[in-house]
């Protein structure tokens, strides 16, 4: 399951188009560029990020996706996605966009676990397949 993930995650990111988005078609933000969600500390009334190991100039949809497929964000508590989305109002363009960064970060965090079985628990890798497969249907 997890070898046939990783060939059609391969597949699509050949022919996925990434490298031809331009930056003139995002209005650029400066992101965290970890979407572990323990790095978001909300207080009731604002959202105040901890971790800027990561940080650099990014786009709204980039850092979205990189919250919504961080493996923080399903392997143990998992985040109400749908719900979380909601809460932005994102162009056409980065819906799109949005859409192309989750299959690739979740590819990413395919490889990590496929790779890496001591540090993540039992499992992860196949629950991971099933969740880029289900992205790029």
């Amino acid at each position: 399951m997890v070898r046939r993930a990783l060939g059609s995650g391969l597949a699509w990111l050949a022919g996925s188009g990434l490298e031809d988005t331009g930056w003139s078609d995002f209005v650029p933000v400066f992101g965290p560029g970890d979407g572990d969600i323990a790095d978001y500390l909300w207080d009731g009334h604002r959202v105040r990020v901890v971790d800027f190991e990561e940080s650099g100039r990014s786009d709204r949809a980039f850092e979205l996706a990189e919250i919504t497929e961080h493996a923080a964000s399903w392997v143990e508590h998992p985040l109400d996605v749908g719900l979380f989305l909601e809460q932005f109002d994102l162009t056409a363009a980065e819906a799109a966009r949005m859409q192309d960064c989750r299959r690739l970060l979740a590819l990413v965090w395919l490889f990590l676990p496929a790779f890496d079985e001591g540090r993540n628990p039992p499992g992860t890798a196949e629950r991971q397949a099933e969740r880029l497969s289900h992205l790029l249907t």
